[in-house]
């Protein structure tokens, strides 16, 4: 198994502002205030899968699209603003849905992170958000709407909005952490295919699938390292991806 030595140098090398130009954190950073940055966050999270330099060049797109106003974007939203907007599963209909839920959601509310904070005190976060969202959803939305919005009770990593809440929660040189309901020690580690294979070779998970089964695995795993910030972990298997 891997050291904890060894991960904390691979995470001192990757935790730098230098990783945010190639990742997808790198559109809530545009923003200053703390609604932008939730909802670049939220947008950006849902577009996060597939090719990473098609995704990030399709939220190029949309920024563009959003004028760089993400909470006025949100606040003013009309499903003729995106167009045609589409990206792999996710077509038109499925944003425009997400993001009129969204418009209510601002409008009606303190945003995402109300929303998000409600399903934490529940102890059903994921739960909470999902629901919302599909409560909320017209008829005519496709897999594109639920493969942006994954459903919990399926038993999936939830990788993407786990990520969410590492960008919103950790404050660091990479994490934003302007959500302070949650301590970091309360987060789960994004789990994709790469983390998966990183994380079983080093001896730090035993479960085959990448299921929310191997997430909580892997966070418990991560927490006996450090148990009061586990996820920053995420950045040092990253690193040993990359270091191979």
């Amino acid at each position: 198994m891997i050291t904890k030595v060894e991960l904390d140098k691979l995470v001192e090398k990757f935790e730098t502002e230098d990783f945010i130009k190639d990742d997808p954190i790198q559109f809530p950073h545009r923003f200053s205030n703390p609604k932008d940055i939730e909802i670049a966050g939220f947008i950006a999270s849902l577009v996060a899968y597939g090719s990473r330099k098609q995704f990030i060049k399709k939220l190029d797109q949309l920024f563009e699209i959003a004028q760089n106003e993400p909470l006025n974007f949100i606040q003013n939203f009309e499903p003729e603003i995106i167009g045609d907007f589409n990206y792999r599963f996710g077509k038109p209909n499925d944003f425009s849905s997400i993001f009129l839920i969204m418009k209510d959601l601002y409008n009606t509310s303190n945003g995402l992170q109300e929303l998000f904070e409600y399903g934490y005190k529940q102890n059903k976060v994921f739960e909470t958000v999902v629901d919302y969202f599909y409560s909320k959803a017209e008829n005519n939305v496709g897999q594109g709407f639920y493969h942006m919005i994954p459903n919990p009770h399926n038993g999936g990593a939830m990788k993407r909005m786990c990520m969410l809440l590492r960008w919103m929660v950790r404050k660091g040189p990479v994490d934003l952490g302007v959500w302070d309901f949650m301590k970091p020690s309360e987060l789960y580690i994004p789990l994709d295919v790469h983390v998966g294979r990183i994380s079983r070779q080093t001896g730090l998970l035993t479960r085959n699938a990448n299921d929310f089964k191997s997430v909580l695995e892997l966070t418990e795993n991560l927490k006996q390292l450090c148990p009061e910030d586990p996820i920053k972990y995420d950045f040092a298997l990253f690193g040993y991806g990359v270091n191979q």
